[in-house]
């Protein structure tokens, strides 16, 4: 009787919309509660950091130490001012242009995304828990605005489950080590619910506000508030907030069998995830379709998914310094006001002996010797410099772990140290932080590849348009994008630099370029204007300072032109008294097509021709210009197949067919 209540009765609408998806919840509720039991102990102790981290949970006779703290906010400074940065490139020839167009677009969306806001909680997340979570998975899309835009989230690690199995997001890149089923908790206004694309239920049929005693995400809001000296927040609080009033749901990612096919699917539930209240099959234009959330990890550990947080390198060292600091200041004030013992028949008054200036105690002191009223108890002397080692011990081994020596954190060392070992301390430090750079690339490079799938996916050929602000030299300049513009036949190349390794390797390149060049650009027949482009690069400057400094010829503005039509595939003529050179160079970037092939064979047999028969071609100083009247031309098919020069009809140039 069970099983038939669950099968879909096409009675009314809503009930054909819910009841297929019961089997759904059901294995929605088992993932969960495998998810939980294994991730329970650690956010247990999670939430017991957070309290640790921020130092004010203590008895306020008590002092707290900030070893947590310091450390944290060291590596997180040092890992966010090195930002990383992004460039395209083009996977097959005449992919350049579209890979310029996405490094432009990335650097105005890193700016509109918001995304030094995200990477600060991303990195924070990623220190303080050992791996950060991030979705990308929205695109906000806005013709009459002119917004195209994807939308990350940094997810809460504190109210996020994942499979147990998983040691990463996605995998390799054949999904090995995935995880099979991930989600969260969040919280979601009437509003919010009733304008979601894909939750299908939002009537508010039986779906409860607020949460239960046990959901993850007021557990995660209660440490918080502990931590930082708020009062928790009652259940009932929500009720009377009306229309602001937020519902829990659980966002589940997972797989499901649709229309007789396993698909990634992602799923909205309500009431303990006892309700399936939305539905969305992931599907991309990409060979394989991936979970749209990236994982950061700092120091990942090989075949797990949690690895290393800077909490555990520097939480047990915390509390033994706060313990010690604390029986430290008890030492100090036991010798200040330490116990006595005192001779009861010579001092009869207890209040005698409160301390107080310029105090004249009365006693007999007939025959007696005063020094025997009253003399210190003796008690066990503190060692200090073995409480001053512990103390240094501690200090040093968190700052050994995790490389932030007393320089790193802005400090200066306690020992005086000469120059050259305090520049190869900070050498190696770098050569620390270049790993945690190189490891957080990983994640950063899936960013983008995700923020590309994105457009993919989303930026409709012919309809939309993004208008893009290029600033150069000549002053900004306005860039409309189609897709055409923005995607390629094949996903282009991604490189992620960190910049303080990107500047110390342009610099080192605009050292040997200029002493290589020094002698390169004596032989007559260099390509000097290559050269010195080349070397501008090197020095940073951008396309548009150095087209400044090196204004296009004539044949590098005519070859780009060329390249429209050739990416078109349509023919374009040579002419005899082009520079072939140059077109070579410049027609290489066009689109790869039979006409640009034909077109640059076209060229290459110009050279040769030029070398045996250059009476055929005449001088540079008598050359007819590009645009005078009836200029000889050498005219090429659409074919592949090499030109055959033909006897010109009018003068000595070849016309090749």
């Amino acid at each position: 009787m069970a099983e038939e209540s669950l099968k879909v009765v096409k009675v009314t609408e809503a009930k054909t919309e819910i009841e297929p998806h019961a089997g759904l919840a059901r294995q929605i509720q088992a993932e969960y509660k495998l998810a939980w039991k294994h991730q329970q102990p650690k956010i247990d102790e999670w939430h017991a950091r957070l309290k640790l981290y921020n130092n004010q949970k203590r008895a306020k006779e008590d002092v707290g130490d900030t070893t947590l703290f310091t450390i944290h906010q060291t590596v997180l400074a040092s890992l966010y001012v090195d930002r990383l940065a992004v460039k395209f490139g083009g996977e097959e020839e005449g992919d350049e242009e579209i890979a310029e167009n996405l490094s432009a677009m990335a650097k105005k969306d890193y700016v509109d995304m918001e995304k030094d806001e995200t990477d600060y909680d991303w990195l924070w997340d990623t220190g303080f828990f050992g791996r950060g979570i991030l979705g990308l998975h929205e695109f906000e899309r806005d013709n009459k605005n002119n917004v195209f835009l994807p939308i990350p989230e940094v997810y809460d690690p504190l109210s996020f489950l994942k499979d147990p199995k998983a040691t990463s997001v996605n995998g390799n890149r054949k999904g090995k080590g995935s995880a099979r089923f991930m989600g969260r908790e969040l919280k979601m206004t009437k509003r919010e619910v009733k304008e979601h694309p894909y939750i299908f239920d939002s009537d508010f049929r039986g779906i409860s506000i607020g949460s239960g005693t046990k959901a993850l995400l007021k557990k995660a809001q209660d440490a918080r508030d502990v931590a930082q000296g708020r009062q928790t927040q009652k259940l009932e609080s929500e009720k009377a907030l009306g229309a602001n009033a937020e519902y829990s749901v659980t966002e589940w990612y997972t797989h499901w069998e649709v229309k007789d096919k396993v698909e990634k699917v992602k799923v909205w539930l309500a009431n303990e995830r006892g309700k399936v209240i939305g539905l969305q099959v992931l599907k991309s234009k990409a060979k394989r379709v991936l979970w749209p959330i990236i994982d950061r990890p700092l120091y990942p550990t090989s075949h797990d998914w949690d690895g290393t947080s800077i909490p555990d390198l520097v939480e047990d060292k915390q509390r033994a310094r706060a313990v010690a600091q604390n029986l430290g200041i008890k030492l100090m004030k036991a010798d200040l006001l330490p116990m006595y013992i005192y001779d009861q028949k010579k001092i009869t008054n207890r209040n005698d002996l409160s301390f107080d200036f310029n105090k004249f105690i009365p006693m007999d002191g007939k025959g007696q010797n005063l020094n025997s009223a009253i003399m210190p108890l003796n008690k066990a002397n503190p060692n200090l410099p073995l409480l001053n080692f512990i103390l240094n011990s501690l200090d040093v081994s968190a700052q050994k772990a995790t490389a932030t020596p007393d320089i790193q954190q802005g400090m200066q060392s306690e020992k005086d140290r000469p120059l050259g070992e305090t520049n190869l301390i900070q050498a190696n430090v770098t050569t620390r932080y270049s790993l945690s750079a190189k490891v957080l690339g990983w994640s950063e490079k899936r960013f983008w590849q995700q923020w590309y799938r994105l457009y993919k996916d989303n930026f409709a050929d012919k309809i939309d348009e993004k208008i893009l602000r290029i600033e150069g030299a000549f002053g900004p300049k306005w860039r409309p994008l189609l897709r055409e513009n923005l995607i390629a036949n094949i996903d282009p190349d991604i490189v992620i630099e960190s910049q303080v390794l990107s500047r110390a390797k342009q610099l080192e390149e605009r050292q040997s370029l200029t002493e290589y060049f020094a002698f390169a650009l004596q032989d007559p027949t260099s390509n000097r204007r290559y050269g010195l482009k080349k070397l501008g690069r090197a020095y940073g400057l951008e396309k548009d300072e150095l087209e400044r400094l090196f204004p296009p010829t004539i044949d590098e503005r005519v070859a780009e032109d060329e390249n429209v039509l050739l990416s078109k595939d349509k023919i374009v003529e040579v002419s005899v008294e082009d520079d072939h050179n140059v077109h070579l160079e410049v027609n290489s970037k066009a689109g790869d097509t039979n006409a640009k092939k034909a077109h640059i064979e076209t060229h290459k047999k110009a050279l040769t021709i030029k070398k045996t028969n250059p009476e055929w071609f005449p001088e540079d100083e008598e050359a007819t210009d590009f645009q005078g009247e009836n200029p000889e031309k050498l005219q090429l098919s659409s074919s592949t197949e090499s030109s055959v020069p033909v006897a010109p009809s009018k003068s000595p140039g070849p016309a090749v067919a």
